[in-house]
């Protein structure tokens, strides 16, 4: 495709217009006024000729995979093919989704003589989360006397994963990320003295009798004991609820497409990271109606990158969760005693009844807590004074919810279940303050 340049319209104002003034004024001139008419008309139809394979030799590159932050500046690295090593001034654009903010529409760009290949990058901030796609590059140059514009669009192939920011949360856990000794994390003394068995040796006074092996007694014919250690790898799952309870908003009137998802993601990744320094094996398992995800427990990197990969794209669904289904799940697939972790929301009177019916065959094999985002408004009616009758209904019914959900924390206690309400903005960090207090005590 070619189009007229600013120059192409110049120079025929500059020859048609004086022209067309000069043939009504003297009728002479004509053969003379259509030749020079005619001769602009040839070179800028040979100009277009010449046009035509400007961009023809010429091919785009983008990484088939490009990895980016939410929210986070990011730079799309691409590369320009020039076979016949022409040097041009070209115009470059990409068909970038609606989710990327860009500050340049498009790019100009000189491509050397010097070398086949040029190398850019294009400045972005993608805004959403989750997997988006690149087909098309636009390609534009002058042609060889400037007069036409030519352009073309190419194929350029790239996968875009955007996945959730996690500066603000690691920032407010800088202590636990550091490697270094000191400020950094430091070792806790670990209460009690373990449950996982080491070996067995001679009785020593002062041991207790639940400790005597007795059988080992019998058999050897002198007391003998059994010495535990303490539990160093221990297996922690988060649980992330995916249905129509975490499409809601966090924060009331937000109209950026925040949802409670979006914190749970979060919340799940740096959690991730944090069990990772601690030496244990973290998992995964998504749900709505249905089970979605499941990622047995590991560690090392390449594990939290399936396990990133597992959540760049989930995205609420429109149905509700379906808890009979995920604790069968939870109960065929995890024979051994871990951590479950849930993120989810219990307001709803009816699933937080299937909820508690389930946690009674769970709670026999598995540590379980809970944490749900604190719905806006729900807080006891004495917290704040009251300005109008209307802001006091408001607060009786958002007393009112936080009375039932202190009520399940209640059942759930007595069920041996922890039941939290955190809050939005320090949701990563409870949850790993949360997983800490808990290995520290080693109530797993």
């Amino acid at each position: 495709m070619i189009a007229p340049r600013t120059s192409l319209l110049f120079w025929v104002a500059l020859v048609v217009l004086p022209l067309a003034v000069v043939l009504a004024a003297s009728p002479a001139a004509e053969t003379a006024g259509w030749a020079l008419a005619g001769g602009l008309g040839l070179v800028a139809l040979l100009d277009a000729l010449g046009a035509r394979t400007r961009l023809s030799d010429l091919r785009v590159e983008l990484p088939p995979i490009a990895r980016m932050s939410k929210d986070r500046d990011a730079k799309l690295e691409l590369r320009v093919y020039n076979a016949r090593r022409r040097p041009l001034t070209l115009r470059f654009a990409l068909a970038l989704p609606r989710e990327f903010d860009s500050a340049q529409p498009d790019l100009e760009v000189a491509l050397p003589d010097s070398d086949e290949w040029s190398r850019f990058s294009w400045a972005c901030r993608p805004r959403r989360r989750g997997r988006f796609q690149i087909d098309t590059a636009y390609l534009e140059t002058a042609s060889p006397l400037g007069l036409w514009s030519v352009r073309r669009a190419v194929p350029a192939s790239a996968e875009i994963r955007v996945y959730p920011n996690l500066r603000a949360d690691r920032r407010s856990l800088a202590a636990l990320f550091l490697h270094r000794p000191a400020p950094g994390l430091r070792t806790q003394r670990q209460v009690g003295k373990g449950h996982e068995f080491e070996k067995l040796r001679d009785y020593v006074a002062g041991d207790g009798f639940e400790d005597v092996h007795w059988k080992a007694t019998a058999k050897h014919g002198r007391p003998i004991t059994k010495v535990f250690q303490v539990e160093r790898t221990q297996e922690v799952y988060v649980v992330l609820d995916a249905s129509r309870l975490s499409a809601r908003p966090p924060v009331p009137g937000d109209r950026s497409g925040a949802t409670c998802l979006e914190r749970y993601v979060t919340a799940a990744l740096v959690l991730g990271l944090a069990a990772e320094q601690q030496g244990d094996l973290f998992g995964l398992l998504t749900f709505a109606d249905k089970v979605q995800t499941f990622v047995r427990a590991k560690n090392g990197q390449a594990h939290y990158n399936a396990c990133r990969d597992a959540l760049y794209t989930i995205q609420p669904q429109g149905v509700s969760p379906d808890f009979d289904e995920l604790c069968t799940t939870i109960r065929l697939r995890l024979r051994r005693r871990t951590l479950l972790i849930f993120l989810t929301s219990l307001d709803d009177p009816e699933l937080a009844s299937s909820f508690v019916k389930n946690m009674d065959l769970l709670r026999r094999q598995h540590l379980v807590v809970v944490n749900m985002i604190q719905p806006p408004g729900v807080a006891p009616v004495f917290g704040a004074p009251i300005a109008s009758a209307d802001e006091l209904y408001q607060q009786l019914g958002g007393h009112l919810r936080w009375h039932n959900l202190r009520e399940l924390e209640k059942v759930l206690q007595r069920r041996g279940v922890q039941f939290q309400l955190l809050k939005n903005e320090n949701l990563s960090a409870q949850v790993v303050t949360q997983y800490l207090r808990i290995k520290q005590r080693q109530l797993l």
